[in-house]
């Protein structure tokens, strides 16, 4: 009983540190310790930007459904500013880590410096887009004209305000390459809690604010996201966090911007084979009627809160492959990755239980449609089956690109999404008529192949050797 206690109070003690960010050495001790204090802030970053997610809807969904869609549509062209945000990121991560490890903060707060600039040239191009032709994209992703008339400024101060995201999104890669997970955690929860409260005052109108109405959502959020900029940027500059920023550094080092687009374009590459394999399943899926892609849309979202958790191990992973490479403990590197990736299953193989047992009980709290819960119960238990491969597979993926090599999962994704998943997922829907069960089944089937691929490819050991 005693020793159970202990444990406890240990592990509210580890929970404060890992919080707080008072551990910063991840090269040397206990890889379950370092693994822990990595992964807690990255859990609790993932989480604040799925719980924002839902409250944002919720407050949408109160204005009209032409709101709702038009959030919808310019989600779809937003995520080519996440694909470029997210491998960028990968890159960020893998080279700051490397650094770190090196013991060489100055090459690390180059390498920061040189990814703000890339990510604010682009997003620059990106504005000019979003500020001009609004309307336009809208009407390009197929937009009614009475909608594109409600929900263009949305649009508009979306993509015109689209360095908020990106320089996010970036600044938190740097902290978390740096081992400062507590600081891109705490910076999400600036950003979403400001949302959060300006979302309900730009929408619906409070005080001397009018009522914008689906515009005042795109206001609130960019305001939210360019006060957490500002507050990344404060830290970087008086070096509160590993890595500062002096004048000296704010020069363009062709050399290293090279580098990182290099770095970058196999997780840009990841990113849109996996998005477009998604938008291809939902074609797939929309053959059979409203009620079934309801419940498959309801069940993704249910499923994409709980896969936060994995995907916080496996950015924990990815630091510790990078900065223990960056140290020359390859070893160490291979053993982090191995821990995490049992952690991750083990907590995925919990989650799968919960959902094969109570799928309807959960289906039935979004939902009263009795096709769409049976449906998307289906949905929920034919996936869980294959959570504990998909928490682990996760991790793996993600240890390639902390070592650099980008280039590895999005060949793995290829293989597994397009030239695997999609056509399985089609014939066996539509050729064989087993409807959407086929859709799920390929999903599912997809994940264990990605795994099998990617523990065989990282037991090969090249991504050791990758130079970044």
């Amino acid at each position: 009983m005693q020793s159970h206690k202990i444990s406890i109070k240990q592990f509210f003690k580890y929970f404060k540190i890992a919080v707080t960010g008072k551990e910063k050495e991840f090269t040397s001790g206990s890889i379950r310790k370092a693994v822990f204090m990595l992964s807690v802030p990255m859990i609790l970053e993932m989480l604040m930007e799925s719980i924002f997610a839902i409250v944002d809807i919720f407050y949408v969904s109160k204005v009209s459904v032409n709101a709702v869609a038009t959030i919808g549509l310019t989600e779809s062209v937003i995520t080519l500013v996440y694909a470029v945000a997210i491998g960028l990121s990968m890159a960020a991560t893998a080279i700051v880590a490397r650094r770190i490890g090196e013991k060489d903060r100055e090459g690390a707060s180059k390498a920061a410096v040189q990814v703000i600039f890339l990510g604010v040239f682009i997003s620059l191009f990106i504005s000019a887009f979003g500020i001009l032709y609004p309307k336009e994209i809208l009407a390009l992703m197929g937009g009614e004209p009475d909608l594109i008339a409600e929900g263009y400024g949305y649009t508009r101060v979306l993509l015109g305000g689209n360095i908020t995201i990106m320089l996010l999104f970036l600044i938190n890669a740097i902290f978390r390459g740096a081992g400062d997970a507590s600081i891109a955690m705490w910076t999400l929860i600036v950003s979403n809690g400001l949302n959060i409260i300006l979302d309900p005052m730009f929408i619906f109108g409070f005080g001397p604010i009018p009522a914008y109405g689906v515009e005042g959502a795109a206001i609130a959020t960019t305001i939210g996201r360019g006060s957490a900029v500002v507050f990344q940027l404060s830290i970087l500059f008086y070096g509160w966090g590993k890595i500062k920023i002096t004048f000296k550094n704010l020069a363009l080092n062709i050399g290293v911007m090279f580098n990182l687009i290099k770095v970058s374009l196999g997780g840009i590459g990841q990113f849109l084979i996996g998005t477009s394999s998604w938008v291809f399943l939902m074609r797939i899926m929309s053959e059979f009627g409203s009620e079934v892609l309801a419940g498959y849309t309801i069940a993704i979202r249910v499923m994409m809160f709980t896969l936060m958790p994995a995907w916080g191990m496996s950015n924990a992973a990815a630091t510790l492959v990078g900065q223990n490479l960056g140290a020359q403990k390859p070893d160490r590197a291979e053993q982090s990755v191995w821990k995490t990736g049992k952690y991750s299953a083990i907590f995925m193989g919990f989650v799968s239980i919960i959902y094969l047992i109570f799928a309807p009980q959960i289906m039935q709290l979004f939902t009263t449609e009795t096709e769409v819960i049976k449906n998307g119960s289906l949905c929920l238990r034919v996936i869980a089956a294959g959570y504990v491969f998909y928490g682990y597979g996760m991790v793996v993926i993600n240890a390639f690109n902390g070592a650099g090599d980008t280039k590895t999962p999005t060949y793995i994704n290829f293989i597994c999404f397009w030239l695997f998943q999609l056509p399985f997922a089609y014939y066996m829907a539509i050729n064989l008529e087993f409807g959407p069960m086929g859709v799920f089944f390929a999903i599912t089937l997809a994940e264990i192949l990605i795994v099998i691929i990617g523990v065989i490819w990282f037991k090969k050991g090249k991504w050791k050797t990758i130079d970044v």
